[in-house]
């Protein structure tokens, strides 16, 4: 008999099983871990797939699921050849079809099945979603956005994750099937990189970095960096394929944020409008992937902040799943935490309805710093002389982050000294402003260079001086009008560029000061503008751009923020 848990739902014992085999369309074997019940009866599935080393989830099959953890095609105990998640040629829509329908034949599955996973699984997901395999009931997915482009924001190569990630963690597993020396885990290559002291990320060019981080991905790595500004998945035009109830997950300082961008395309678009009104979005104030915590890199966002995934995902597949009346569907389709007030916001679509509202930069030509003259004001500019600075890659702005290159808020005080920072902030608030959505910089700015990055931060400043980097957004100056058509710059003409920000919800507290930062660079967050205006990723030439922001009737560089009223 079963035991009962205090939300009155029963704990099953566990069986696992190991390397179970699935078939594909093709022939190819792919294996799976599956925990169950270790009882008579048939109950729902809930499959992950992954390329990171299948690991079964004994939680979840404790209430009541068949738990299925399979290592996708060319992974660890799988066969078939790996095509990594940016090249195209992957099987995975297929792969994923396949497998839906396989769990749901097994002899223990009632035949529903719910797929599950954050990040590179949650792009599986949605892969296999769009091709409706007829036993998928439901997702429950985060921490993956709909474009590739969005992904690597703004056109620029995100080199600190990218690294670890690719080296890292995938061409171990690679290395070590292709019979290439080590690293073979994800932990010796971890290791080698604290040994070297992360050299690869400041080594140049990068398509000549050497076999012993490039070793069995060199081709991949090298096609990622020509067409990593390229969007591949371009799920935002197969929503309307896709005609099951999903729960988003993401956190603001997750830099796959544009999660957000999956639940208001499947609440516009989805194939139905039950699909259309069966969507949920849950936004706290976390990093990237796992339980959401109360404590994010430098901040603790308190007790409200907490949020068990786990409990959370099975509360969803027992309503859509098991038809129990868990109360998640009652729930407002979207809850997003409003940093500052640590509070849950509630709406019914996102981004909440707000007021655009225009911050001008203001100076008397003297922004480098905090301690300069630099201002945010909702006054437009008359006559004002404009800012100046000196970008040199070979000394970049760094990024301040998990040592995982996950975004985290760490006090940007850090960087206070640098005067290729130009820094714009209100006087101290004498009034809360709230905001929810997607803040825009218009900046208007020239270059001595034929091509160069503008990185702006939304960042709030506390009355001790913490400096919480809130949302910041990008541009590479050759893809200010198009991915597609990049267009060099004229040195010394002056360009408006739209950044947009990612999104975020927070109240700016009374004694706070809002600011925007203006600089060149955010390494290794973005590899650094060679400023050349040729081939970034494979030359080794640097140099030196003298960047100016203007801030004048004819010129308004400007934040815009969504303030709720």
């Amino acid at each position: 008999m079963a035991r009962r848990q205090s939300e009155d739902r029963p704990v099953y014992p566990v069986v696992v099983a190991k390397n179970v085999e699935a078939v594909m369309r093709d022939g190819a074997v792919l294996r799976a871990d599956i925990a169950r019940p270790r009882m008579r009866g048939k109950f729902p599935v809930l499959l992950t797939r992954t390329p990171y080393g299948k690991g079964v989830s004994t939680r979840l099959a404790s209430a009541g699921y068949v738990v299925i953890s399979q290592d996708m095609r060319g992974r660890y105990a799988s066969d078939g050849e790996y095509t990594p998640v940016f090249v195209p040629g992957y099987r995975d829509a297929e792969d994923g079809y396949d497998s839906v329908e396989w769990a749901a034949g097994l002899p223990f599955s009632d035949g529903k099945v719910g797929v599950f996973g954050i990040s590179y699984p949650s792009w599986a997901s949605w892969e296999l979603a769009s091709l409706r395999p007829p036993h998928l009931v439901a997702m429950f997915n985060g921490g993956f956005g709909t474009r590739l482009t969005d992904w690597e924001l703004g056109g620029v190569f995100r080199i600190g994750r990218a690294q670890q990630w690719l080296f890292g963690t995938l061409a171990p597993d690679v290395r070590r099937r292709k019979g290439l020396g080590p690293p073979h885990t994800p932990t010796e290559a971890r290791e080698n990189f604290e040994k070297d002291r992360e050299k690869a990320l400041w080594f140049v060019p990068l398509k000549a970095m050497p076999d012993e981080f490039a070793g069995g991905v060199r081709e991949v790595y090298h096609y990622w960096l020509d067409h990593q500004h390229e969007d591949l998945f371009n799920f935002g035009a197969r929503h309307p394929e896709v005609d099951v109830p999903v729960m988003h997950m993401t956190g603001w300082h997750d830099r796959l944020v544009l999660t957000v961008d999956h639940f208001t395309g499947m609440q516009q678009n989805g194939r139905t409008e039950a699909a259309r009104q069966a969507q949920r979005l849950v936004v706290g104030p976390w990093s990237h992937g796992g339980d959401g915590p109360r404590r994010v890199g430098e901040m603790d966002f308190g007790r409200a902040a907490r949020v068990n995934f786990t409990k959370l995902m099975i509360r969803w597949f027992d309503h859509w799943l098991k038809g129990i009346d868990t109360g998640v569907m009652r729930t407002p389709p979207v809850r997003y935490f409003v940093m500052g007030e640590n509070r849950w916001g509630r709406a019914t679509a996102w981004p909440p309805e707000a007021k655009p509202v225009a911050y001008f930069l203001r100076s008397g030509g003297s922004a480098n710093t905090p301690a300069g003259d630099g201002g945010l004001s909702q006054e437009a500019p008359a006559r004002e002389a404009g800012d100046r600075y000196d970008y040199d890659p070979r000394d970049p702005v760094m990024t301040l982050f998990y040592a995982n290159a996950q975004d985290a808020p760490l006090d940007q005080g850090r960087l206070a000294g640098r005067r290729d920072v130009l820094v714009y902030q209100t006087p101290l608030l004498s009034r809360p402003v709230r905001i929810a959505g997607r803040p825009e910089v218009r900046l208007f700015a020239a270059s001595s260079a034929r091509d160069t990055d503008f990185i702006v931060k939304l960042i709030d400043v506390h009355p001790e001086g913490f400096a919480h980097q809130v949302c910041y957004g990008i541009v590479r100056a050759r893809f200010r009008e198009s991915f597609a058509r990049p267009k060099l710059l004229k040195p010394g003409q002056v360009y408006e560029y739209r950044i947009q920000m990612l999104p975020a919800a927070i109240l700016f507290q009374i004694g706070h000061r809002i600011r925007i930062d203006v600089t060149s660079s955010d390494f290794p967050n973005f590899d650094r503008n060679h400023n050349t205006g040729g081939d970034d990723y494979g030359e080794a030439t640097f140099k030196v751009a003298r960047q100016e922001v203007f801030h004048d009737a004819k010129r308004p560089s400007r934040v815009i923020l969504p303030v709720m009223l």
